[in-house]
C-alpha cells in the first residue's frame, strides 16, 4: 500500500467520523429544543399567548379608508418626593467643603491643625469667626459666603467651624 493511498484512506475516516459527530450532535440538538420549547406539553397554548403578547408592537398601523378605535391618550405623572436631608456633621462639612481652601492653604485660608495660623482668626472670638464663615470675608485672603457652599445650612457651617477650630489648637 502507498503512503498516498493510506493518507487517503485516513483522511477518509476522519472526515467519516466528523460528518458522524456532526449528524449527532443535529440530532441531539432537534431532541432538546423538543423537550426544552414545550411545543408538544399541554401548556403550548399559554407559551404562544405570552410571546405574542411579549413582542405585540405598540402601535398600529392604519391604511386610509379603514376603521380603528382612538382613545385620548391618558397622561400620568409621578408623584415626585422631596429627598430627604442629612444633616451633615463638622467633619463631613470639612471632607466636602472647607478642605479645598483649608487643605492645601488657598486664598490665605489657614491650614487645618496650624495652630499658628489659627490663633489670631481664634483670638477675635468664635462670633466673629463664625460670622466670617457665614457671611463671608475680604481682607488678610478670601472667603465666600458658606465657603461657596450655600445649600449648606448655618449650624453645619457652625459645626465645621468648631471642629476646625478644635483641630487647631
Amino acid at each position: 500500500m502507498s503512503r498516498d493511498q493510506k493518507f487517503f484512506d485516513v483522511y477518509s475516516i476522519v472526515l467519516g467520523v466528523s460528518a458522524a459527530v456532526a449528524v449527532a450532535f443535529l440530532v441531539l440538538a432537534m431532541k432538546m429544543s423538543d423537550l426544552t420549547q414545550g411545543i408538544y406539553t399541554r401548556d403550548a397554548d399559554e407559551y404562544q399567548a405570552a410571546l405574542t403578547s411579549r413582542i405585540e408592537p405598540l402601535g398600529q398601523v392604519y391604511l386610509p379608508g379603514e376603521q380603528h378605535e382612538s382613545s385620548a391618550p391618558v397622561a400620568v405623572t409621578a408623584v415626585e418626593s422631596q429627598p430627604v436631608a442629612a444633616t451633615l456633621t463638622g467633619p463631613q462639612v470639612y471632607n466636602a467643603a472647607c478642605i479645598a481652601c483649608h487643605g492645601p492653604g488657598i486664598g490665605g485660608a489657614p491650614i487645618l491643625g496650624d495652630a499658628a495660623a489659627w490663633a489670631p482668626r481664634i483670638a477675635k472670638g468664635a462670633d466673629t469667626l463664625n460670622q466670617s464663615a457665614l457671611d463671608g470675608f475680604t481682607g488678610v485672603g478670601y472667603m465666600p459666603a458658606k465657603g461657596g457652599r450655600v445649600d449648606l445650612s448655618d449650624q453645619e457651617i457652625l459645626d465645621a467651624v468648631t471642629y476646625m477650630v478644635g483641630q487647631s489648637k
